[in-house]
């Protein structure tokens, strides 16, 4: 069995910590050895099994009056001297920050770290630090896991040459949800209240489709990310009249049960990595209008007209033109609601795990040959 530790930002309620967790669970209960290794705390995690160990690796009382510079070495130290004592088979690190120190902590030691992007490149890889670390550290790291081929074909060649795609493992509270006997006259879409979800352009793309369907409802789940973003969404609501007809839900521990008997689920997203929000939705067998946005997420999974329909990005009226198709062809919404409930076959939890396994002993058995 493997000695494995994750490590990331926090737990925080987010889709890289969400595959954490997922994954973590699997692992532990295939019998590894498990930790994940964190800088903070925060104020709504998703739980772990208490047979994961969670460890603190960020900074002290004490470092928090430090100097900036002087915080971002202690960063480091305290990960390098977690894994000097734990001894983990490998290290894998969730998102950017982590990514780089990770690689950093780990400079002179044979353990293979491997690295994983959950965003899209393209404006959160680009900076100056950026373009010193990548080629500097990027080198290093034994592997790199990829959620979409956009995202690979952004980085060196030497990193996408030692890469893997694999998606993100979906909850299983999500698979195998009954078939709803009838759908309700809503239109749904979950996840954090944001600006680069643009819930605002849903919201004029919804009030154009009730003008032609005065009798459907748009419901909004999620979890205010206090960008000002809840705040714009409820101008624009107040702005348009639409109070009987536009809700914003907040948060919701139960999306398995009051998602899958509406009649679409709208995506509307101007750039994610692999949207986890858009897996669920597939998997619970929604009808689904979703924005084809960078870094390629929705194209990896869906296939326009098959399982969904896809449309450009803050486009208004191409997503005001998809939900009134699903909503006035409610066969041909059923065929790619089902046909969307597919997802389930290549990611489940058990899934991907196997292909994390397989990667995972793939690069450490590379690692024990180079060393040798």
């Amino acid at each position: 069995m493997l000695k494995i530790a994750f490590h990331l930002n926090c737990l925080e309620q987010g889709g890289a910590e969400r595959v954490v967790t997922n994954l973590a669970h699997q692992f532990h209960e295939e019998g590894h050895e498990v930790w994940i290794a964190t800088e903070w705390y925060g104020e709504n995690e998703f739980r772990l099994d208490p047979g994961i160990r969670r460890v603190h690796v960020g900074l002290t009382e004490a470092d928090e009056k430090a100097s900036r510079p002087v915080q971002i070495l202690r960063r480091v130290t305290h990960l390098r001297r977690f894994v000097k004592e734990e001894k983990p088979d490998v290290l894998i690190a969730f998102a950017r920050k982590a990514n780089y120190r990770a690689l950093t902590a780990t400079v002179g030691m044979k353990l293979p770290v491997i690295i994983s992007i959950r965003t899209d490149p393209a404006g959160h890889y680009e900076s100056l630090s950026d373009r010193i670390q990548i080629p500097l550290l990027f080198p290093r790291a034994a592997g790199c896991v990829f959620q979409t081929e956009g995202q690979r074909a952004f980085f060196p060649k030497g990193t996408q040459q030692k890469s893997r795609i694999i998606l993100n493992p979906v909850n299983p509270k999500y698979l195998g949800v009954p078939k709803p006997a009838a759908r309700s006259k809503t239109v749904v879409q979950s996840g954090r209240l944001v600006d680069f979800k643009n819930q605002l352009m849903l919201i004029r793309a919804f009030v154009k489709v009730h003008e032609r369907h005065p009798d459907y409802d748009l419901k909004i789940y999620g979890g205010d990310s206090f960008d000002g973003t809840k705040e714009l969404l409820e101008a624009l609501i107040a702005e348009k009249k639409a109070e009987s007809y536009v809700a914003l839900m907040g948060a919701s521990d139960e999306l398995e049960r009051v998602l899958p008997g509406a009649a679409v689920y709208a995506f509307s997203s101007d750039w994610e990595g692999l949207p986890n929000a858009l897996l669920e939705a597939m998997a619970l067998g929604l009808p689904i209008v979703a924005t084809d946005c960078p870094c390629g997420g929705p194209r990896t999974v869906m296939q326009d007209g098959y399982n969904g329909l896809l449309v450009p990005i803050k486009d208004e009226d191409r997503m005001a033109e998809g939900i009134c198709y699903l909503i006035e062809h409610p066969g041909e919404a059923e065929r790619m609601g089902e046909n969307a409930r597919k997802i389930a076959d290549i990611a489940n939890g058990q899934a991907v795990y196997e292909q994390w396994c397989d990667y995972i002993e793939e690069v450490c058995g590379q690692k024990r040959a180079d060393a040798s």
